[in-house]
């Protein structure tokens, strides 16, 4: 039995990243970056280049950033205010980015909702909607051109395997005629997965060598996070199984390896877990719900983005 124990345990950790790829001179923003999943893909990327970590909680980040400053001994690990649960934060903070940072190489669009109960963001945006996916829709655009003349860049959103319980329902977006929050937060993890089909799709035909610049989303795996603070329920059976959940750590895995794994330099359009490609539901591979989910994110968004 305790050899079964350490093998159950490898089989529950996951791939890991064994990369070593520097990002010396290069520029990292991670959303979300102050707890859990977050966190941990910052203090890797740390130990590699120049971090920003952007977050809805200031002083909870900066004692975050001063923990993984002293860890690593980079001092380039910075906090930035984000909220992406109002569009005035989100163009605050790229404003301030781009007036700062002559360069981005890579976007982890990492933070997330998960089983709030019914509310609304700044905009009227249906709270997993409006955080998990329209905000990082709107903050990817803004910075689209810094990340261009960056390249080779990389564009990183973490979805969940919950998007195969996903569906986009266009004539009841923001969950006013029906809504469960276990299903909208499966709802918003297909977008993301959608969004990184596109944005891929687009890229590419932009560019002649698609090396320049990828997309690509993830499942980071059943973590113990903060995630699940929402739900009495799930924080009391996350405990109860938490030998079957990944460390925060052991969940980053994903994240890094897509932004760093120079296996994945020309990769884009792709669904990782484990670091090795996934099986994406069949809604997410519909091409035509992701076209008009890119118009729709453009209308309530109020951009154009071509």
């Amino acid at each position: 039995v305790t050899g079964a124990v350490p093998s159950c345990r490898r089989y529950v950790a996951g791939g890991r990243c064994k990369s070593t790829a520097k990002l010396e001179g290069k520029v990292v923003i991670i959303t979300g970056a102050n707890t859990g999943i977050g966190k941990e893909t910052a203090r890797d990327l740390a130990r590699r280049g120049k971090v920003i970590m952007a977050c809805r909680d200031v002083s909870k980040a900066e004692a975050a950033a001063s923990e993984i400053r002293a860890e690593t001994g980079n001092q380039q690990v910075i906090v930035k205010k984000l909220d992406l649960a109002d569009t005035k934060s989100i163009r605050e903070f790229a404003e301030e980015f781009l007036a700062e940072e002559k360069e981005l190489h890579i976007l982890i669009n990492n933070a997330g909702v998960m089983l709030c109960p019914y509310s609304k963001t700044a905009d009227g945006f249906e709270m997993h909607l409006g955080v998990n996916h329209l905000g990082h829709f709107l903050l990817t655009f803004l910075l689209l051109e810094r990340l261009k003349q960056s390249a080779p860049a990389r564009i990183v959103n973490v979805s969940s395997l919950a998007h195969h319980g996903g569906r986009i329902r266009f004539h009841d977006l923001q969950g006013e005629k029906s809504y469960n929050r276990g299903l909208a937060y499966c709802h918003s993890k297909l977008a993301n997965v959608l969004f990184t089909r596109e944005l891929a799709r687009r890229l590419q035909g932009k560019f002649q060598r698609q090396v320049e610049f990828t997309a690509n989303s993830l499942h980071p795996g059943s973590v113990s996070s903060e995630l699940v603070r929402h739900s009495l329920v799930m924080t009391w059976l996350w405990k109860i199984f938490s030998f079957f959940l990944k460390t925060p750590w052991e969940g980053a895995q994903t994240s890094v390896y897509c932004a760093v794994a120079e296996e994945l330099e020309s990769v884009t359009g792709q669904y990782f877990s484990d670091c090795q490609p996934a099986y994406v539901s069949p809604r997410g591979r519909d091409d035509e719900t992701a076209r008009k989910l890119w118009s729709v994110s453009c209308e309530l968004l109020g951009i154009q983005w071509d």
